[in-house]
Parts: C-alpha cells; structure tokens; sequence
C-alpha cells in the first residue's frame, strides 16, 4: 500500500481510540463520539470492508466510575480500575453497534498470548472467524491479569501487534491530535504538518519526541511512530489523525488528505517472521562482530557462532534473543538453537567445532534464517 488511493481498496482495517478521546479527558465515556465512530465502522463494513476495534478507555472508565481524578500507580489498583471500567465500555460498544445491526465481541489480550505461536495462531483464528460472520472485535490489554513484565505498554503497540495478526491493510491510530507535524506544534509556531512520509524514516522518532504517560494513557507520538513501523512489517499503511473530525474514518476510505500517512516501505514478511517481529520480551542478547552484522543484513543468512563475540542474559533453546552490533544497535531478532550456557561455549568458533565443544551437535546455527528476522 502505498498511496491514499490504495486506502480506499482496503478490505481489512485495525481502528484503534486513545484514552484521552474516547473519554472527553476524563469526563467519564464520550457516547455521541463512541455513536459516531460506530456509524462510521458500519459504513466500512457496508463498502466491504472488515473491521477490528482496539479500544483504550478501561481504567479511564474505570477511575472516572470510582470517583478518582489521578490516574494510580499501584499495578493493583489500575487492574481494578480497569476491571470497572471494562463493564462500561464494553456496554457502549455494544449498545452502539446493536443500532445498526452489528454484532460485537469482546477480546482481551496479553503479551502471552501473541508470544505463545500456538496460542498466537488461536487468536488469530478466533479474529478471522469473527470478522468472517459479520462481528466487529473490540480488543483492549487485559489490564486485570497482566502485569508489568508482561505488558504491551500501551494501546499504540497492541493495535499494531494485532494489525499483524490479522494481516489487515490499513492501521488507524485515531488520537486528539491532527497528525503528525516535524516539531512540537505547542513549543514551535512554525511547525510543519507531515501529511505522507515512510514509516521506517530514520528522523521520525526524533520528531516525534519522548512521548510521557498523561493522567489518563500511557502513550504518545513516540509510541504511534514505533506502531507504524510494527505495522509496515505486515505491508500496512498507518494514518493517524484526529479521533473527532467529522466522518474520519469515512473520509480516509475517500482518500480524502486528512491526517498523516505512513506509508509501508519495508519488504512483506511471511507470517512466521511477523510473529517473531511482534515479541516484545526477548531472553537474552548475543553481541555481533562486523561481519555478522553484514551477513545479515545484506545476504539475508542463518547466524552462525563464528560471528558472536558476547552472550548476555540466561536463555533456554528456542527462546527469544534480540541481536546487536558492537554499538549496541538492535540489528534483528530470533529463537536460538542453543542455550545461554552452550552459546557461551560456541560463540566465536566454527559450526564444525560445536560437538567438539558441546559433545553434541543440534544445528549448525545459532540462529537458523527462518527463525530470524530483522529490525
């Protein structure tokens, strides 16, 4: 996808609204605009389009429901919140899409279940089998259960995690702001608004600034520019743009030049590698030397010992690693063939050293190239 015009021929859609939208900053639940986006969602689905909700609003809900004005800090505390909370939003999705004949169901996710490949392949059946009858899912983090070892971090993450589950098309981030501009429109009065650039642009976390945890989210710019790059890996475009402008939704299927566009300039992934490319959580670390480094990136090879010069963290075979460089530059990530304590063994030495060294031979491998994929 790589044009406004591609949008309109888009058959499969994640939608995702922020905290502070969805809850008029903490007003309790905003119906009329929760009224309009469902209408809006419908008028996809009646051009043929499938649609996935990913909705933030639960411990916003949920504080406003229990008479708190600061968002806590105690992890149970905000499980709470949102456990109230959940109950009202989902009602008023419900209550909404019930006015126009669409069907809803409730998702709850946890970094668990995508990091699982097998409980990862259920959800995305599951999401699949729903949008094939007609439903819209809304997903939101189980906040209740998960803890912070174990958390998307923010609903930005999430919606683009499940953009490549279902291998959707289009990734909308609908927010309080317009887009995106190249400085902060707040402190800079001669920023300039970015209506199209490529989600893997280099500058874009820079623009986008250090985007801090508010009162009601935990997102910010920053997390929507690393949602769009999450997304390209899958081939969708992203648009963020403004939650509450008249028939967004509607008018980006138009084409219309309404919010800011991040375009997909990465090569497609297959779907095992964006399973690898969503895992958030990885177990250890393995330093590259120059040469690795070139092997990967450019011949597209398996990562052999020879080319590890550090192993950091404790990890068992088929866990998740993430690859550097000598800077410390993530370069990709993948499962292992070895454990931690047998890496250490092996690295820099040649694969037909590895049952000399081990006493046995698994593969050839630290990293075989299709369980690898870069970042």
């Amino acid at each position: 996808m790589q044009s406004r015009q591609d949008i309109s021929k888009a058959r499969r859609w994640v939608v995702k609204v922020g905290s502070s939208l969805l809850t008029a900053n903490g007003r309790g639940l905003d119906h009329e605009l929760i009224a309009a986006w469902a209408e809006q969602i419908t008028a996809l689905r009646q051009r043929g389009a499938e649609v996935v909700l990913v909705s933030s609003g639960a411990v916003a809900e949920g504080m406003q429901r229990l008479g708190w004005t600061q968002r806590p800090h105690a992890l149970f505390e905000l499980q709470a919140a949102a456990a109230v909370g959940q109950m009202g939003l989902v009602q008023a999705y419900e209550s909404c899409f019930k006015q126009h004949g669409v069907h809803t169901a409730q998702i709850l996710l946890t970094h668990d279940d995508l990091a699982n490949r097998q409980r990862y392949l259920n959800a995305r059946s599951t999401l699949r089998t729903l949008l094939k009858l007609g439903v819209v899912p809304v997903v939101n983090e189980n906040d209740t259960v998960a803890v912070d070892e174990i958390r998307f971090g923010d609903n930005d993450t999430l919606a683009a995690l499940v953009a490549n589950l279902v291998e959707a098309e289009v990734l909308v981030l609908l927010t309080d702001q317009a887009g995106m501009f190249d400085r902060d429109p707040r402190v800079h009065a001669d920023a300039q608004f970015i209506h199209e650039v490529n989600a893997d642009d280099p500058g874009l976390e820079a623009m986008a600034g250090a985007g801090g945890v508010g009162s009601l989210g935990r997102g910010g710019m920053l997390t929507k520019v690393r949602a769009a790059a999450r997304a390209a890996r899958s081939g969708a475009a992203t648009v963020i743009a403004y939650g509450r402008e008249p028939q967004i939704l509607t008018r980006l299927a138009d084409a219309e030049q309404v919010g800011t566009l991040f375009i997909p300039a990465r090569e497609l992934l297959v779907a095992r590698k964006r399973w690898l490319a969503g895992q958030l959580q990885p177990r250890g670390k393995l330093v590259l030397d120059e040469g690795a480094v070139r092997v990967l990136r450019d011949a597209g090879r398996s990562l052999l010992p020879v080319g590890v010069r550090q192993v950091e963290g404790q990890f068992s075979r088929g866990e998740l690693v993430i690859c550097v460089d000598g800077d410390g530059r993530e370069i990709a990530k993948g499962l292992v063939n070895y454990s931690a304590e047998e890496s250490r063994k092996i690295m820099g030495q040649a694969s037909d050293r590895i049952e000399t060294l081990l006493g046995y031979v698994d593969e050839p491998e630290l990293i075989h190239r299709d369980n690898l994929v870069l970042i």
